[in-house]
């Protein structure tokens, strides 16, 4: 028979300052699968200045990325973070969402006016995406980098909560992951939501463009 048990419980994340009467602009990052926050979070230097915080969040989840037999053999002991797997996902679903609203409320001031934006690399599409539609927390604009809304999600209601949001998703032109079968369901999964992003390509793969980043941050696209 199994049981569930409920207990206090430590999780790190990384910020790129505190967040001061000059902040203007708030960006929540969210890694993709197998990444580290603090790593990730390197990534947005380029928009980063007293007026742009960027914080971080990790999976809670973390992993070796090789198996023993392999770690052993080549003494690579790198780890990475996921936010869940198929086991016990509405559990970690619940603790993630718990775990991102506690960060946002220690971190957002209730008095903050300037925008505040989400964003999910990858896996953390997912991620974000049930953040967003969790409906707990203020956010100005959503963005979806190589990375897709869950398919599981209430569209009715998460499209309503969107309908008055700033959507974008981002893409690399040459990303593996992104066939046109994935290209297409994106496609339909903004159709069922009832939205029309913007929608942002670039000459790359499956990663994050320090370009783009820019242009989004100055709102030049």
């Amino acid at each position: 028979m199994q049981r569930d048990i409920t207990f206090q419980f430590k999780a790190r994340y990384f910020t790129s300052g505190k967040i001061t009467q000059h902040t203007r602009h708030i960006w929540f990052v969210l890694h993709g699968y197998g990444q580290l926050a603090e790593y990730f979070i390197r990534k947005f230097e380029g928009i980063q200045s007293p007026e742009t915080i960027v914080i971080a969040p990790e999976g809670l989840a973390r992993f070796y990325l090789q198996d023993v037999s392999t770690r052993n053999q080549t003494g690579n002991n790198k780890v990475g973070a996921t936010w869940m797997t198929k086991e016990n996902r509405l559990t970690d679903i619940e603790n993630y969402l718990n775990y991102l609203t506690l960060i946002y409320t220690t971190e957002v001031p209730q008095n903050f006016a300037g925008k505040i934006t989400l964003l999910g690399f990858s896996q953390g599409a997912a991620t974000v995406s049930r953040w967003a539609a969790d409906n707990q927390i203020r956010f100005d604009r959503l963005i979806l980098w190589a990375g897709v809304f869950p398919s599981d999600m209430d569209f009715k209601k998460t499209g309503k909560l969107l309908e008055h949001k700033e959507v974008l998703e981002v893409y690399g032109s040459k990303d593996p992951f992104l066939t046109d079968a994935r290209l297409k369901e994106i496609a339909e999964l903004n159709q069922q939501l009832g939205l029309n992003p913007h929608i942002l390509s670039f000459e790359g793969q499956h990663e994050l463009n320090a370009e783009v980043l820019k242009k989004i941050s100055e709102e030049r696209y």
